[in-house]
């Protein structure tokens, strides 16, 4: 047998056995989450033809996309979106419980999420492209940003507490703004920072930053404010690898919050609970409370699907769904959902090493460390080791805007991957 012949067979051999692991993958999700799906679709003893099909048609899709994609597209590598897929069966799921209406419009939010991940991962290939957007993007995000806040302010009003929703069509669906800007942010950040070559670039992000911020304090979307924030950090830290600087920059942050507080009481006042929840178990820490003694209820198994209590509780499947993925789902697969986020953040260093530029390292940790960031403030919100911010957690929270954005940052992660690019990666 000749040399050839041995890489061909080799070559042969490994598409089998990613073929297999595939099928493997798939079939495992589809047995997860049609069990998951059955106390929905029969609830009460009552068949639910609408939500058995919508969940047909979402398990439907998983194979169908990976087999278009790896058929036709010849790609091979799908940990990525087999994360996202599991996450977001979840998070349908316990929408669909709750509300059977609302697994509609979740199912929508994932096929606009996925079509968003997949242009983005096309458009970000090309980084002479990436390099001529990045200023108009940055001008039109930030802009937009703020006409947003105008808008919300003097036309649709505060919900609950804060400016930052925009309801369309008397309430069939409302629009968050600052999620999409996450995507413009990472995306400028990572494309200004590539091109570092004078400190003008570095002074620009320093600015466009600062904005995004500004505006969304102005919004009181606080949770937001510091995602961005962490981002931002994340970012220049990855750039410079200057960690005195970065201490400064926290350090004057903290003097500014300090000033925030001192001068505007009622940011304090939307975080007085912290620490306090137990005491104030009937008001203002009436959901922390409820979540975390359900929450423990669950078990290592869980209650159930349907069968849990904090589903009777204001914002459930949003920002409290941590909490009903461990009292219905139980604890290892709450824990699980924690993994994934990390693996997301370690899949992001790994692929980074051998990423084709410096622009796809910075973004793909970059995006991964917002998504862990804001994991981390959903999850440690709702237990009060954190303040409660209200911010959703990436893929399995109810809310398109929220979803789209979850997949459009997972797009900087596999644009990031060397084996995104199968001619470069069989070479």
């Amino acid at each position: 047998m000749t040399t050839t012949q041995k890489r061909q067979r080799a070559q042969a051999l490994k598409q089998k056995y990613h073929a297999v692991d595939r099928s493997l993958i798939l079939l495992i999700l589809t047995v997860f989450q049609a069990f998951s799906a059955l106390p929905v679709i029969f609830e009460g003893g009552e068949f639910y033809p609408v939500n058995a099909a919508q969940f047909l048609g979402y398990i439907l899709f998983e194979w169908i996309y990976v087999g278009v994609m790896h058929g036709i597209f010849k790609k091979e590598n799908f940990e990525l979106e087999f994360i996202a897929f599991f996450l977001c069966g979840i998070g349908m799921t316990l929408s669909a419980s709750v509300d059977k209406g609302a697994q509609i419009k979740q199912l929508i939010a994932i096929l606009l999420g996925l079509i968003v991940y997949d242009v983005l991962l096309w458009f970000l290939k090309d980084v002479k492209r990436v390099m001529a957007v990045r200023f108009p993007l940055a001008v039109a995000s930030l802009g937009a940003l703020a006409l947003s806040f105008v808008y919300i302010r003097f036309f649709v009003g505060n919900i609950n507490g804060a400016y930052n929703w925009i309801v369309v069509g008397h309430g069939l669906f409302s629009i968050q703004p600052s999620e999409f800007v996450k995507i413009a942010f990472v995306f400028v950040g990572a494309a200004t920072l590539d091109k570092l070559l004078t400190s003008k670039n570095i002074y620009l992000y320093i600015a466009y930053a600062m904005g995004c911020i500004g505006v969304l304090f102005l919004m009181k979307d606080f949770g937001t404010a510091l995602i961005f924030f962490a981002t931002f950090l994340i970012i220049a830290f990855l750039r410079s690898g200057d960690v005195r600087s970065i201490l400064f920059i926290c350090a004057g942050a903290l003097v500014g919050a300090v000033l925030i507080i001192y001068f505007k009481p009622y940011v304090a006042q939307r975080f007085a609970a912290y620490r306090h929840v137990w005491e104030n178990y009937d008001t203002s820490g009436y959901q922390q409370v409820r979540t975390l003694i359900y929450s423990v209820s669950g078990g290592l198994q869980g209650l159930g699907v349907g069968n849990g209590k904090l589903r009777y509780v204001a914002a459930s499947t949003t920002d409290l769904v941590f909490g009903m993925v461990c009292e219905e789902y139980g604890w290892i697969i709450a824990f699980a959902v924690v993994i994934t986020f990390a693996v997301l953040a370690f899949y992001a260093v790994r692929v980074s090493k051998s990423a084709p530029s410096t622009f796809y390292a910075i973004a793909a940790c970059a995006a991964a460390g917002l998504l862990l960031f804001q994991t981390s403030l959903n999850i440690f919100g709702i237990t009060d080791l954190l303040p409660l911010t209200g911010v959703t957690l990436p893929f399995v929270s109810q809310g398109g805007s929220s979803m789209i954005c979850s997949w459009g940052l997972l797009a900087f992660l596999k644009a990031a991957d060397i084996r995104s690019y199968p001619k470069v990666y069989k070479n």
